[in-house]
């Protein structure tokens, strides 16, 4: 027996076969990869096109594997070791516990300003009328009441809806601006040109992805899957879900080369506002304002993910730091875990209310672009302890055989720690 967001007491629902019927049911890794990509992710990538073409989008593709690899790790954790996420790091010791819940509690209240603030910017840039932090306000607002009231099926049809709406309107500004065809095959060749490299790891690193990773399983469950038979959808699912954000970002870059070519883009926000500007001067009003709802469509998913799997995962670990010592050590079953009670409890909405209302006062600072990369420093720090423990727990005796990570995930793991943890150096050097 096993519980769904819906109901409880069900027998869990029967794995599709075919085509048809499993494309159905794709929706976390839709979700997990398009709140992984937000502002940051934009700026990134444009300052990347502006100032180095399309040279650099092999790295995109190689981010891409290592965020499949990432989710398909956490994925498989919570389908063949019956444990969630935080109870597989309650086994690892308790101060892990203890580094998560100072982690997510900063974590929530910077991340709450800057998606505030990403989703602001183009709603100030179509309807200038009203400032940028108070349209901030109004997407908390609004993304608070839909994940208070809303269960995960509802949330899930909004956040697909965001992504085929992102989807739409970049990769078809990259079309409109009509692309170099032979210029776009050369980038798919690794090269490094001066003063790449830091671009070229923040390009790998940012294809979708930061603590949000770590709520995958939490939406699988969700779905109702809990069990290795949902393995080979669970992968489709993730496969799907950071393909879809592969393609938008290199679509990101593509616009970034060809409209902000030799542009000394250095401001974030400024050059996404720039590029919508530009769009607007070579194409018409026409070609910026779908621009603009693209850009609102990547921030919004990425707060209404946020503010739905990261509650969860708060949740869950306070529910886990509660276990008695004897059940943490052995690691306690997904049949103790119920997604239903654990998006009603006090403290996914006490988490919630933590993103959404005290970081408001942090938008009267008016530097949106300096809360994007306080941002980023700390979902850096995150990913090198995700990649790590996954190491750990894939390769243990709490996972079956069909749940161990082979040698193609244990290189790609190992390379994302190695990788993720230069990145989270690099950007705390740089911080200072």
């Amino acid at each position: 027996m096993s519980r769904d967001s819906d109901h409880a007491d069900v027998v869990e629902p029967e794995v599709p076969v075919g085509w048809k019927a499993k494309l159905r049911q794709i929706g976390p890794g839709i979700m997990a990869a398009a709140t992984g990509v937000g502002a940051g992710d934009l700026v990134a990538t444009m300052v990347a096109g502006s100032r180095y073409g399309y040279t650099l989008l092999w790295a995109v593709i190689v981010g891409t594997i290592f965020k499949i690899a990432l989710g398909e790790a956490v994925g498989r954790w919570h389908l063949t070791s019956g444990r969630t996420m935080l109870s597989g790091w309650r086994v690892l010791g308790r101060w892990v516990l203890v580094y998560f819940g100072a982690y997510a509690v900063v974590w929530g209240f910077v991340y709450g300003a800057t998606a505030m603030s990403a989703s602001g910017l183009p709603l100030n840039a179509l309807f200038p009328w009203l400032d940028v932090r108070y349209w901030g306000m109004i997407s908390g607002v609004l993304g608070f009441v839909l994940v208070w009231f809303g269960r995960y099926p509802v949330i899930e049809k909004i956040m697909t809806a965001l992504v085929g709406v992102m989807f739409i309107t970049v990769v078809g500004t990259a079309v409109l601006v009509t692309p170099n065809l032979v210029a776009t095959a050369e980038g798919f060749v690794p090269r490094l040109p001066d003063g790449s490299f830091v671009y070229v790891l923040g390009l790998i690193g940012g294809v979708g992805g930061t603590i949000t990773m770590a709520s995958y399983g939490y939406w699988t469950l969700a779905k109702g899957w809990r069990s290795s038979r949902w393995l080979s959808m669970m992968r489709l699912d993730n496969l799907a879900g950071y393909i879809t954000t592969g393609i938008f970002v290199l679509a990101m870059l593509v616009v970034g080369a060809e409209i902000l070519m030799g542009h000394n883009v250095v401001d974030g926000d400024e050059g996404l506002l720039v590029l919508g500007d530009t769009l607007a001067q070579d194409y018409g009003q026409w070609a910026r304002i779908p621009f603009l709802v693209g850009f609102f469509a990547v921030s919004f998913s990425s707060l209404i993910g946020v503010w739905n799997g990261v509650s969860l995962l708060f949740a869950d670990w306070w529910r886990t730091w509660r276990l008695p010592r004897y059940v943490a050590s052995e690691g306690d079953s997904l049949d103790d875990y119920d997604h239903r009670a654990g998006i009603g409890s006090p403290v996914f909405r006490g988490y919630l209310v933590w993103l959404t209302f005290p970081p408001m006062a942090l938008l009267f600072l008016d530097q949106p672009f300096q809360l994007t990369v306080t941002y980023g420093v700390l979902g850096a720090l995150f990913m090198p302890f995700l990649a790590g423990t996954l190491l750990v727990l894939l390769n243990s005796g709490r996972v079956g055989r069909e749940g161990r990570s082979g040698w193609v995930s244990n290189t790609l793991l190992t390379i994302c720690l190695v990788l993720f943890a230069y990145l989270a150096v690099d950007q705390i050097i740089g911080l200072f």
